[in-house]
């Protein structure tokens, strides 16, 4: 198993903020938490990859939004943020490093990697701020032919679909119902949590998950289920709408 991860930029703390209200971001801390995540994924076996640096981009520690990676494909996003958009090409060229064909969205579609939500063959795709309708029609025209059903999902309330939503091995849908704007597109298979962090999770392996350690609740409605929970703090990432999702590309076969 293998992740793309990239440094924080030391411009961090400008990065974006749609959401929610700005606060101070350490910027120290910040690559001692990112140091923390990596290290996580690699004690429980996976291989990271860095991509080079992108020191003038604050968001680019945000990796997830570069891509969209389905069986052997890749497809690089364009960011609805123009400020994102030099992110793309050191992105682009790690991931073909790795042996994955490669494809664009064109312009006048765009779409972020963090809108994208796979389970098996079936990606769902938040259709708001970031991306539109013509880039969901792109990344359909692409994934189709390899067996991917893409389903467009409304989203206002939050700055990416995976800030609402991520997938438990199991392909329950979890997520904070004031945040997610149509839980009926899941249906019985969507399970409401109590916090806003515990709705994403990185699936480390079909029994494990990392998941911010802001969540207590959530982690224990996990374990429960069976899961064993690795938290990370990720807190200052937290303040510029990043969760544990956007800090990498988890590179396997439709899921992620």
């Amino acid at each position: 198993m293998h992740a793309l991860v990239r440094r924080p930029s030391p411009r961090l703390a400008d990065g974006l903020v749609t959401h929610i209200e700005r606060s101070p971001v350490d910027v120290d801390l910040a690559r001692e938490q990112w140091e923390a995540y990596v290290a996580a994924m690699r004690s429980a076996g996976w291989t990271t990859h860095e991509v080079d640096p992108a020191d003038e981009c604050p968001d680019s520690v945000f990796v997830e939004d570069t891509m969209v990676v389905f069986a052997d494909l890749a497809v690089i996003s364009r960011p609805g943020a123009l400020e994102r958009r030099p992110e793309i090409d050191a992105a682009e060229e790690a991931v073909r490093a790795r042996g994955y064909r490669i494809a664009h969205i064109e312009a006048p579609g765009t779409l972020d990697g963090g809108d994208v939500l796979k389970h098996g063959d079936t990606v769902w795709v938040g259709e708001g701020g970031r991306t539109n309708a013509e880039g969901i029609a792109q990344l359909r025209a692409l994934l189709g032919p390899l067996g991917a059903e893409v389903v467009a999902v409304p989203l206002t309330k939050v700055l990416h679909l995976k800030s609402a939503v991520t997938a438990l091995p199991d392909g329950t849908v979890i997520g904070h119902e004031p945040l997610v704007d149509d839980p009926s597109v899941w249906g019985a298979r969507f399970l409401p949590v109590p916090e806003e962090p515990g709705s994403h999770v990185v699936v480390l392996d079909d029994r494990t998950l990392l998941m911010a350690a802001s969540a207590p609740l959530s982690r224990a409605m996990f374990e429960e289920r069976g899961y064993t929970v690795v938290p990370v703090d990720i807190s200052e990432f937290e303040k510029l709408e990043g969760c544990v999702t956007c800090l990498s590309v988890r590179l396997r076969t439709a899921q992620g």
